[in-house]
């Protein structure tokens, strides 16, 4: 993998369709953002249930809410700043698998590459529960419909895969709407809307403590704010300064987004005292309803679910990709390369790896039921995964910052492991999020063992480059 500031432009795959080649023709402005606001999808529609999950782990303290959002913004800012490093170092994309790779041998790429599968199958579980959350908010007498509606929505994304990436500009609308319609409700309840009761609970701590012991929960949150680093792949039209710039505007652009409207939205919710939902409601839905009028509450829910299963499909053509790009073939050399069955290699017109979708449908909609359909059930193993996922990155960019003495970005990668290190540790303490971590290695573990089996072939650090472009 290279490591240099001065690769070389990567030139289109050959199997990219030429209807694909002419979308990417596009002006820079307009590929900047609909490569940005798809991409971001992930991390903004984190905004629906990370907030409800700090204030469940405030025990309902909305006077503590605030700080512990601003902690979790600002963590994730310190990893953005690490990021933006690590995408100068790889413009060709690959993420934490490629710099884990570059910095401690190809065989640590699979840590990496196990959190992230197992990332995808929580983001889509999680998004289509949260979706369904949505819609049983806006109309409770789906409540009792909760697991099949969430398991409906899942087979629906999934089939839309079938068609390959044309949804990705979908996303990018979607995002932008959730945007626009977000601020719209901020405005609404800061200027008009008439406060509730206070909430008169404690989250029986010392307020330090409190907030050290509940922002963890909420760094569901910095799910996705990596993708770019990664997703950068995906534009080969491009050269590594092209594609630099564009994936570090990415990355601070979701922490202007979703900075923004996590602070936004979880002060109006400590100003309208809206505190833990009834059950078969949400949080920000009850923050919703009480800024805007019913018309505006309406397309807001509906909004924010689109979003939710936009996060979802994004998931379902990134892990099928990367298990596309693991699967065993021939390549154009006539030599053996990959490391998975081959059917999970197998794809239709579209380029849609159908059999490694089908795997992805079956495990998560298996996380699904284990959890009821309840996307507050599953938060708790979300902020694990992708922190281990984090944690080799970072380490990655430490040791490349000792090796070539830059002491102010070593600071920043060992600050940045350490605090990382702190979340995973406060969130594996509760327990059953160990099944995260655990099912991470395990993948990582059998990727590694059946790559020995097939003789260390090279290139499995570049797989996530592989799946992306």
């Amino acid at each position: 993998m290279p490591s240099s500031d001065h690769t070389q432009p990567r030139r289109a795959p050959d199997d990219v369709p030429s209807g694909r080649l002419r979308a990417l023709t596009f002006s820079r402005p307009v590929l900047l953002f609909a490569f940005a606001f798809a991409v971001m999808a992930d991390p903004v529609s984190s905004v629906a249930y990370a907030i409800e999950a700090a204030l469940r782990a405030l025990d309902g303290d909305l006077g503590l809410l605030l700080p512990t959002m601003g902690l979790v913004v600002a963590v994730i800012g310190l990893i953005i700043a690490n990021y933006h490093g690590l995408i100068g170092r790889f413009p060709e994309g690959g993420g934490a698998a490629a710099a884990a790779g570059s910095a401690f041998g190809e065989a640590w790429a699979f840590i990496p590459i196990g959190a992230l599968i197992v990332d995808f199958v929580l983001t889509i579980a999680i998004s289509v529960s949260a979706a369904s959350s949505a819609l049983i908010a806006f109309a409770a007498g789906l409540a009792p419909l909760r697991i099949p509606l969430a398991l409906l929505v899942l087979l629906v994304v999934a089939g839309l895969t079938w068609f390959g990436h044309v949804g990705r500009a979908i996303f990018a609308a979607m995002t932008t709407v959730f945007v626009v319609v977000a601020i719209v409700i901020l405005v609404g309840g800061f200027s008009g809307a008439a406060a509730r009761p206070p909430v008169d609970l404690s989250a029986g701590h010392s307020p330090v403590i409190a907030i050290l012991l509940a922002f963890p929960v909420a760094m569901a949150l910095a799910t996705g704010v990596e993708a770019p680093s990664s997703a950068i792949a995906q534009l080969g039209q491009l050269d590594d300064a092209g594609r630099r710039r564009f994936g570090r505007v990415t990355i601070w652009l979701t922490l202007l987004i979703v900075g923004s409207l996590t602070l936004g939205l979880t002060a109006l919710a400590v100003h309208l005292n809206v505190g833990i939902p009834a059950p078969d409601e949400t949080q920000i839905s009850e923050v919703a309803k009480a800024s805007v009028a019913h018309r505006l509450y309406t397309a807001f829910q509906i909004v924010t679910a689109l979003l939710l299963l936009a996060a979802a499909s994004s998931s379902f053509q990134a892990g099928p990709g990367l298990l596309k790009a693991l699967a065993r073939r021939v390549s154009k050399d006539a030599e053996d390369t990959g490391i998975l069955h081959p059917a999970l290699g197998t794809v239709n017109p579209h380029h849609t790896p159908y059999v490694a979708v089908g795997l992805f449908v079956a495990v998560s909609a298996a996380v699904v039921a284990a959890a009821g359909a309840q996307d507050q059930e599953l938060v708790l193993f979300y902020a694990v995964s992708v922190f281990l996922s984090f944690l080799a990155g970072l380490l990655a960019m430490a040791k490349f910052a000792r090796q070539e003495g830059r002491r102010s970005t070593l600071a920043l990668s060992l600050l940045g492991a350490l605090v990382v290190t702190f979340t995973l540790a406060i969130n594996l303490s509760r327990g059953d999020p160990i099944a995260s971590l655990l099912a991470s290695l395990l993948i990582a573990g059998v990727l590694w063992r059946l790559w020995v089996r097939a003789g260390r072939p090279r290139g499995i650090a570049s797989a996530v480059v592989e799946a992306e472009s």
